[in-house]
């Protein structure tokens, strides 16, 4: 068996939701390893959300937010651009990758470019490999679930 990359995407409900249900609509087809988080803005996806989705494993992300300038909750997306810049860094500095994290901008409207946006995340990610961090979240479990057969937690 292959390894397939896990991907989440973060998308906010206004454009990059509904242009993945758009997609989903008009039946084209992404890759089935990505997850779509529905989020009420980019700007509510907090840096942990996204720091514990890789301590947990997931080999890449991608943050789906309305087009600069069109964000519903005004300035959301930029904050998200900020973090997500700003953890991208983290990433690059700690031997992750900071290509596991990439932000779009885009509109409701917008299906085909979303299509594109998760299909070019899963390509990159691929190339990457898994997540360096993936070892120690299965190691983590592991010793989880051993504690709870123990009765500890």
């Amino acid at each position: 068996m292959t390894w397939e990359p896990e991907i989440i995407a973060f998308c906010c409900n206004y454009c990059a939701y509904a242009a993945a249900d758009l997609a989903g609509s008009k039946r084209m087809q992404y890759p089935t390893n990505v997850r779509i988080i529905h989020a009420p803005c980019t700007g509510k996806i907090e840096m942990e959300h996204i720091l514990d989705a890789f301590l947990k494993g997931i080999d890449g992300i991608l943050v789906a937010g309305c087009l600069e300038g069109g964000c519903h909750f005004i300035e959301g997306n930029l904050r998200a651009r900020k973090r997500t810049d700003h953890i991208r860094a983290i990433l690059a500095e700690v031997g992750v990758g900071e290509d596991r994290l990439r932000m779009v901008n885009l509109s409701a409207a917008m299906a085909p470019t979303f299509v594109e946006s998760v299909q070019q995340m899963v390509d990159t990610v691929r190339a990457l490999g898994p997540s360096p961090l993936r070892e120690g979240a299965a190691a983590g479990q592991d010793s989880s679930r051993h504690a709870e057969s123990e009765g500890r937690s």
